[in-house]
């Protein structure tokens, strides 16, 4: 952080936010899901590693029932810890939390990032957790090795038929498009794209794994789904910056307020090219806006434009790389959930067998 800049603590903007963005096409895919789930023998469920928990969609754990699976967290590359080059450039690589020694920004990274899978493994104890860049598609070769061994069909005359679940624009398209250029060497089957809404319908199964008994995996790739309603703001600010909502939904300004705060609370040397630090962003995209040439007539700063521009450099990687989510705050509430849930089991236990006394004694008066 510079010195003497203090970055806010508490976004101010949340009432305006809208709550929903279930559209027919969302409902009617997971309405398809549903119907076909007695064909289906496995799930991959993807999530988006720079809102680990945010992106998970409740809904899918009612869709889907109890079928196999496995969480893919997509685009680790953009969330993998700060951007050092800036830092480089003024001589700092002394990072929270290692402020007490000098390390190399490689030592620093992988220490970071082998520390963050850790933490999001930890929250899915009960399915195989792979991470994938968004720039690699070697990083599905462990997904591959895993399906081979994990996932079979009923016969060999089917195969085995996997189900790609999840928000839309979390990279379920380009996830597929890898698998099979890793599995069976061929090119890309669907399309993808930087906007939500590409894939609308449950596609025709795509072939990524050739097996010699014939017992071939073959994967589907099904619309994003959004949740009906997001009871929390904040999460829905951070859907939409990550991209699983359309840009119009949320005015660009107010989204790239959102942004500028989570920035500054990261790494507020991020924007250093075009601003001193700020908690202002008018002032931000004011500035952003003259130097990129994002002018209306008469030279005046264009600043819806000025904002989707940074919105997009950050989901490119280039105006920090961090995690939204807070992994402590979520390991905590977790904590306290899993304790509530085992409270009420012991209080029922208690409660059935106060029941189960009385109607043994009940029936023991009865026979006298």
């Amino acid at each position: 952080m510079a010195a003497n800049f203090i970055p806010r603590r508490i976004f101010p903007h949340y009432a305006t936010i809208p709550r929903s963005y279930f559209l027919g096409h969302h409902r009617a895919g997971l309405q398809k899901m549903k119907s076909m789930l007695s064909h289906i023998d496995y799930v991959v469920e993807c999530r988006d590693y720079r809102a680990p928990f945010t992106s998970i969609n409740p809904m899918f754990e009612e869709a889907l029932g109890e079928k196999r699976r496995l969480i893919v967290y997509t685009k680790r590359d953009l969330g993998n810890g700060p951007d050092l080059s800036a830092r480089q450039q003024v001589g700092l690589v002394d990072l929270p939390p290692y402020e007490h020694f000098r390390i190399d920004a490689k030592t620093y990274l992988t220490d970071f990032v082998s520390q963050t899978e850790k933490k999001i493994r930890d929250f899915d104890n009960d399915s195989a957790v792979f991470f994938v860049s968004s720039s690699s598609r070697q990083d599905t070769r462990p997904i591959i090795k895993h399906l081979q061994t994990d996932a079979h069909g009923p016969d060999k005359l089917v195969g085995c038929r996997v189900m790609v679940v999840g928000m839309p624009n979390v990279g379920k398209s380009t996830l597929i498009n890898n698998l099979r250029n890793q599995g069976v060497g061929k090119a890309k089957a669907v399309q993808t794209g930087g906007q939500p809404g590409i894939t609308r319908k449950i596609g025709t199964p795509i072939k990524i794994i050739e097996r010699e008994n014939g017992s071939h995996v073959y994967v589907l790739d099904t619309p994003g789904v959004f949740m009906p309603f997001v009871p929390d703001a904040e999460k829905m600010l951070k859907l939409a910056l990550c991209g699983c909502v359309k840009d119009a939904v949320i005015p660009p300004v107010t989204l790239a307020d959102y942004l500028l705060y989570q920035v500054n609370l990261h790494d507020s040397l991020a924007y250093q090219r075009w601003s001193e630090p700020t908690n202002d962003i008018m002032l931000l995209t004011d500035r952003f806006a003259r130097q990129t040439g994002h002018l209306s007539k008469g030279g005046i700063a264009n600043v819806d434009a000025a904002a989707l521009h940074l919105i997009q450099k950050w989901r490119a990687g280039d105006l920090g790389r961090f995690i939204l989510d807070d992994l402590e705050e979520e390991a905590r509430r977790l904590r306290e959930e899993t304790m509530d849930t085992a409270s009420i089991s012991v209080s029922q236990a208690l409660k059935a067998e106060r029941m189960a006394r009385k109607r043994r004694a009940k029936e023991a008066r009865s026979k006298l």
